[in-house]
């Protein structure tokens, strides 16, 4: 499995089941809840491991993480997500990140982005912490059981198959039934899983196949993406030498139309300074 398809199945699972989710997380027990699409006006945003519902009065907006490190870094990335929601509802955003697999980096500790005059926070929610027992009782929320604490993880993961075992209609047994697959890869080996969640059964599950090809879509894009960028860079040291790594960093979170829009505009730059003004237009238009 890719990361893109653990993410892909916790953002299915979270749109599939909101009612779910808020109960969990902000001990919601309405029904009426509204998953929003992930694109803001702005300018796209990271869709892959992004889900924000409305609640009531309030946003919750969730973001998976399978690893700690990413680009942009999460602490800013979460403060940009809110400035966007804010500025565009303008109601109460609640803002969790689910880590999903263990790790001891500092990263999965910071709850907050701190810079001169700003502090931003946000909850943290370190899966393999969690206590398994509200997990196992909710049929939409197996999957993450398969992460949760536990002093026998195989033992877990038979809990989580009865569980799953439980669900009455065919269609949501089997596509709970590959989610808890998919995430379980974080954890359990290939063949402990095959045995307890009978791959032959996950396989059949629509949602299975369309994670799988969610997946590589997304990573064909990352991949376009990545290569635009490593062009781009690569013609503007060629230009005007070593370049300072925050302008590389804002280059490397354009989107691809961004890119190929900066890849014909560069061939008019005379210095460094021609690309901090471009750059500067382009992140003022997005206000």
């Amino acid at each position: 499995m890719t990361l893109l398809e653990y993410d892909n199945t916790c953002k299915y699972l979270a749109e599939n089941y909101p009612d779910e989710f808020a109960k969990w997380l902000l001990s919601s027990e309405t029904s009426d809840i509204l998953v929003i699409k992930t694109e803001l006006t702005l300018e796209p945003i990271r869709a892959d491991s992004v889900t924000f519902l409305q609640v009531a009065n309030q946003i919750l907006h969730l973001e998976f993480q399978t690893l700690a490190q990413s680009t942009p870094p999460l602490d800013f990335r979460m403060l940009d997500y809110y400035t966007r929601l804010k500025r565009q509802y303008g109601c109460e955003i609640v803002q969790v990140v689910i880590f999903l697999q263990a790790t001891t980096s500092e990263l999965v500790f910071r709850q907050q982005y701190t810079d001169t005059n700003t502090r931003h926070q946000y909850r943290v929610i370190r899966q393999w912490e969690e206590d398994p027992a509200p997990l196992l009782a909710n049929p939409a929320l197996l999957p993450l059981a398969t992460l949760a604490r536990s002093d026998s993880p195989r033992t877990l993961l038979e809990q989580v198959a009865a569980g799953v075992a439980t669900i009455e209609e065919t269609t949501e047994r089997q596509n709970i039934l590959a989610c808890a697959g998919v995430l379980a890869g974080l954890r359990f080996k290939k063949d402990l899983i095959q045995q307890l969640l009978r791959e032959e059964i996950m396989q059949e599950s629509v949602i299975y196949q369309d994670i799988l090809q969610k997946g590589e879509q997304r990573g064909l894009q990352q991949g376009l993406q990545q290569g635009e960028v490593a062009l781009i860079l690569r013609l503007l040291r060629l230009r005007f030498g070593d370049m300072n790594p925050e302008l590389q960093e804002q280059i490397r979170g354009l989107s691809i139309p961004q890119l190929e829009e900066l890849a014909e505009a560069l061939l008019d730059f005379s210095s460094q300074t021609d690309l901090v003004s471009y750059l500067a237009a382009i992140d003022s238009s997005a206000i």
